[in-house]
């Protein structure tokens, strides 16, 4: 399963593409959308909006995750990531996805084993779990994270599924 992981921002979007077959997993690409300050507002949401819509149409992932909001110190911050992470909600769905959502503490927990993990981390795990992989960004290694995590709980969902109250296999 093709599973494409999104880290929704204004400025700079993450986004990964990974393989899950069972329990293993595999890198197929990442990057970064980025947007110019400098374009009004509707602009760069537009550029987000295309730029994802192609990396869709391109990989074909069969299923996609987005991290949550989280609310920052400033208002206008906060809105501007919410539009973001709006329009990789709509990216996705528009092309029929199922989308995950997750909150970053538990990206995080289930990438690194810590719901505090730094950056730093996130991105050397990031290389443990995916050896090879040449990573876009900051961004880039988030998004890859969001889709490890979709990937893990997807499993997880599969597994239940397969097991009876009684703990026996159905």
């Amino acid at each position: 399963m093709i599973l494409l992981g999104l880290d929704p921002g204004l400025n700079s979007t993450g986004w990964g593409l990974i393989s899950a077959t069972g329990n293993r997993l595999s890198h197929i690409a990442n990057g970064q959308v980025k947007t110019s300050p400098a374009d009004p507002l509707a602009t760069r949401l537009v550029h987000l909006f295309e730029a994802l819509t192609d990396i869709i149409l391109e990989y074909r992932p069969e299923a996609a995750a987005v991290e949550e909001t989280f609310v920052n110190v400033n208002p206008q911050s906060t809105l501007k990531l919410g539009q973001a992470r709006g329009i990789a909600l709509l990216a996705a769905a528009r092309a029929g996805i199922d989308v995950g959502e997750y909150a970053t503490r538990l990206v995080k927990k289930a990438v690194v084993g810590t719901g505090t993990a730094d950056k730093n981390q996130i991105h050397a795990m990031i290389a443990r779990l995916l050896p090879g992989t040449k990573i876009a960004g900051a961004d880039a290694a988030d998004a890859l994270a969001v889709a490890i995590c979709h990937a893990h709980h997807l499993a997880s969902a599969r597994s239940m599924r397969g097991v009876t109250m009684g703990g026996a296999s159905a």
